[in-house]
């Protein structure tokens, strides 16, 4: 498989501005044959959006998922990108893949992140599912998902090969830890692969850190973002995941009745 991931800085609360540089994206992506395009979370609307997440959410056969899947058909390269979900009376910050073939993932962010997000967002309650995406096993997380380690062996163990990443990660020389050394550790300790998709540049008070990266099981970076706007391609081979944890058998030799996890 090869991804394509886009670190964007997105354009605040124009829902098709943004769609529109996905579309640009998913052109290039098909141009360079990749299977896939991975943007950042809430990348269709923007993140720094408080009370007006509200008046942008729409369900999931909504105009924006719409949007996505008539570009997903007309490049013919499935697309991950954050979208503000709504359910019912609820609003999610949510994750959606859709496909070439109209077929769609849904993934509702469940470790919400400041009172901002928690004042926008209602936390998602079903746990991450693992779905096939061109033969590969894969799951989704948003953001703040990815720094809960049990939550990413969850994945790793119901055989996820591949965990999609949208994320809005701020600028900060402790919050670049979380690119730059917690998301390929957690590659390493589950042997999966993780493609973790950024924003960038300043929205309003909000300034993101970049640094999108896509990890291999082994923890090797198969491609690297800076702070700026770009789009990555990286090729992978599910192989590897088996490779990673014969050599490193975590699962193999977990003792999980001695964990307290509560």
């Amino acid at each position: 498989m090869r991804i394509a991931l886009l670190q964007m800085q997105p354009v605040s609360g124009d829902v098709a501005g943004n769609l529109e540089k996905i579309a640009r994206a998913a052109e290039a992506a098909a141009d360079m044959a990749a299977d896939l395009l991975l943007t950042p979370e809430l990348s269709t609307t923007g993140y720094a959006l408080g009370e007006l997440f509200d008046t942008l959410a729409e369900d999931g056969d909504g105009a924006i998922v719409a949007a996505l899947a008539d570009i997903a058909s007309a490049c013919r390269v499935a697309i991950c990108a954050g979208f503000p979900e709504r359910l019912g009376n609820l609003v999610y910050n949510a994750a959606v893949l859709v496909r070439p073939d109209g077929s769609r993932e849904i993934y509702r962010k469940a470790h919400l992140y400041g009172d901002a997000e928690r004042a926008a967002f209602a936390p998602g309650t079903e746990p991450p599912a693992v779905f096939d995406l061109g033969g590969i096993r894969t799951g989704m997380l948003v953001c703040y998902d990815v720094e809960f380690p049990e939550y990413v062996r969850s994945l790793a163990l119901a055989g996820a090969e591949l965990v999609l990443v949208p994320t809005a990660l701020p600028e900060g020389p402790i919050n670049r830890r979380v690119a730059d050394a917690l998301v390929p550790t957690r590659a390493l300790e589950n042997g999966i692969f993780i493609a973790y998709a950024d924003l960038c540049g300043r929205e309003g008070e909000n300034a993101y850190c970049g640094r999108s990266v896509i990890v291999a099981p082994d923890g090797d970076e198969l491609a690297r973002a800076g702070t700026g706007e770009t789009l990555l391609i990286a090729e992978f081979d599910p192989a590897a995941c088996a490779e990673a944890r014969a050599q490193l058998p975590y699962f193999a030799d977990r003792r999980p009745e001695l964990y307290r996890l509560d």
